[in-house]
């Protein structure tokens, strides 16, 4: 039986827990859940995520929510030298998820193109892309020359900073590009698995603060 994902493409948690399964070449069924999809109220859906987000996973007897979790149990189930799980890695993606994503999903992906134009704070959009780009700029210096994050193999850490640079580069919104960002997009958009499972039209998500 195959690895199940609820949740729709264009949910950027669920992207990376997309790209991470091809990167490790997992067979996956993704359901479309969430957003205008709706399903996260049922009762099926709540027994695998009280919460009533996405992503969930089935893995035959295995249930999970929170997709770092994810993650990281899809590495350590099928790891099989594809993508790195050193404590560097994981360190910098325990890091990423939770200091560079959340500086950009909600202050500025949401504060910007989720909000209907006439809502928009633009000072505060602004600041907020200022404030992202810091800690972009931070990682992608400790990157330095290496091919990736924590060194010549790629890793967690290179999801869950990876995953934020599409939208990023592609709003149409001022940015102040850190060092190292264009370099580091180029690898990660090299890469089959980025383009298929990131590299997603977001259209549906415009002005739309409901999902």
């Amino acid at each position: 039986m195959s690895i199940v994902i609820h949740g729709r493409a264009t949910s950027s948690n669920v992207q990376a827990v997309m790209w991470c399964a091809a990167e490790l070449g997992l067979a996956v069924t993704r359901k479309d859940v969430g957003g205008r999809f709706g399903g996260t109220d049922t009762p099926a859906y709540r027994m695998m995520n009280p919460m009533g987000l996405v992503p969930a996973l089935e893995d035959g007897d295995t249930v999970m929510f929170e997709s770092a979790a994810i993650l990281r149990y899809l590495v350590a189930q099928y790891g099989n030298d594809r993508v790195g799980m050193s404590p560097r890695d994981d360190m910098w993606a325990e890091w990423a998820k939770n200091t560079l994503c959340r500086a950009f999903t909600v202050p500025v992906f949401w504060a910007y193109y989720r909000t209907p134009e006439a809502e928009r704070d633009m000072a505060a959009v602004s600041a907020a892309v200022a404030r992202f780009e810091e800690p972009l700029g931070l990682v992608l210096a400790e990157r330095g020359d290496r091919a990736w994050i924590t060194g010549d193999k790629f890793g967690l850490a290179d999801i869950w900073v990876g995953h934020v640079l599409y939208r990023y580069l592609t709003l149409d919104i001022e940015r102040n590009v850190p060092a190292g960002t264009r370099d580091y997009y180029d690898a990660v958009t090299a890469r089959p698995a980025y383009r298929t499972h990131v590299m997603v039209d977001y259209s549906e998500l415009k002005g739309r603060l409901s999902f």
